[in-house]
């Protein structure tokens, strides 16, 4: 078992049964692995880029980083470049691209670490053609054009600009055009027809820049929904994110285990105080919950400074002494209260939030939808006060 302080997985084993000091999030890096070589296995003969932005989605950068490229993905996908940064000083070496940049950002560094950058703009060639004169190193770059999402990419009619500035670029010696990409807005429901004219979009994309001369390494469009059920957009590489994790990107087609999948994080914590309380005591700020007879209220020391989110009032799913349960009255700070009754419950003993589901205990995505969310916002928001712990075998 790793704390964690320690980004090391060799041969790392763990107790499943013993508690947290105070609370934890238990990450299974074999689950993290086995997905990998699941997503690997759809992709066919797309190449992989596990997306371990976002702290891993909240399961720790390196060592979900670690578990992917055990599990054969053979490049990592970041948001920012200090991301990147932090996967080069932990030795990882495999391709990393960065997509999410600001003017001014640093490019510099990222060039002379290998980091992929992307553009959306002219105005991002342009810095980047500057860190490569400065670094006296030919930066790497993916061309990101908007199919319709409408968010990141360059406009349709911005296309050509981008496509020829990046010429320019490669032609001056400064940047290789290594990618062209685009995302998806509705992959996550399968038969949308917003799908097939994405993938028809980025085709055009990609037929006028290598009109133009451009001849990248890696075309890629496919997120973790496509990945899974769309074959005809897999191109040359998939970006799976959150099924890296063993969440599953369309839960209305059923459970992770569909795929293949296993959900790779379980959060839990220790009952730090249970004590009889008379039928109407107002439990937590703002008396949001009443007893209705005379009970046993237990506390759990989570609250939304750990990330359990403060709409989880009277709604977040909870397993205690092999129990379902829901949290009884507002969510707080640093604590929750449950109302468990006339059970047996004692300070020490453990309380699941969610995970695989094997034990009865409810699932990340049993949180999102009791909250009306999606299970991706469940376990990134996890914060750093939680420590998290390592098992499996690398």
């Amino acid at each position: 078992m790793l704390s964690a302080m320690d980004d090391t997985t060799d041969d790392n084993t763990g107790d499943t049964t013993s508690a947290p000091a105070r609370a934890d999030a238990l990450i299974d890096l074999d689950a993290i692995r086995d997905n990998v070589r699941v997503l690997a296995d759809r992709a066919r003969n797309a190449t992989v880029m596990a997306v371990v932005k976002a702290d891993g989605y909240g399961h720790g950068l390196i060592p979900a980083a670690r578990a992917a490229v055990a599990g054969g993905a053979s490049w990592l996908g970041v948001t920012t470049i200090d991301e990147g940064l932090d996967l080069r000083k932990a030795g990882l070496e495999q391709p990393v691209l960065a997509w999410l940049n600001v003017p001014g950002d640093r490019w510099v560094d990222g060039v002379r670490v290998g980091i992929d950058l992307s553009a959306n703009a002219t105005w991002t060639i342009d810095e980047i053609s500057t860190a490569a004169q400065r670094t006296g190193l030919i930066a790497r770059l993916h061309l990101k054009i908007d199919t319709g999402l409408g968010r990141g990419g360059a406009a349709r009619q911005d296309w050509p600009e981008l496509i020829d500035a990046a010429l320019k670029a490669e032609a001056a010696g400064y940047v290789k055009i290594v990618g062209l990409w685009s995302h998806f807005a509705y992959a996550d429901e399968p038969g949308h027809p917003t799908i097939g004219r994405q993938i028809g979009a980025f085709q055009d994309a990609v037929d006028f820049a290598e009109g133009r001369g451009v001849r990248p390494e890696v075309r890629h469009l496919a997120n973790s929904a496509a990945t899974l059920t769309l074959p005809e957009a897999h191109f040359d590489m998939v970006r799976p994110g959150i099924a890296v994790y063993g969440i599953t990107p369309v839960p209305q087609q059923g459970p992770p285990s569909i795929f293949g999948l296993r959900p790779a994080m379980t959060l839990r914590a220790r009952v730090i105080l249970t004590k009889r309380v008379p039928a109407g005591q107002g439990v937590s700020y703002g008396h949001q919950y009443r007893t209705s007879t005379p009970t046993t209220l237990a506390l759990v020391p989570l609250g939304y400074a750990d990330g359990i989110p403060r709409s989880a009032t009277n709604l977040g799913p909870v397993l205690a002494g092999g129990i379902r349960r829901q949290i009884a009255g507002r969510v707080c700070m640093d604590q929750f209260v449950l109302d468990v009754g006339d059970d047996q419950l004692s300070a020490g003993d453990e309380v699941v939030l969610f995970g695989p589901g094997d034990r009865g205990e409810p699932t990340a995505e049993d949180w999102a939808r009791a909250l009306d969310t999606i299970a991706y916002e469940i376990v990134t928001r996890i914060g750093p006060r939680v420590p998290r712990t390592y098992l499996g075998r690398l």
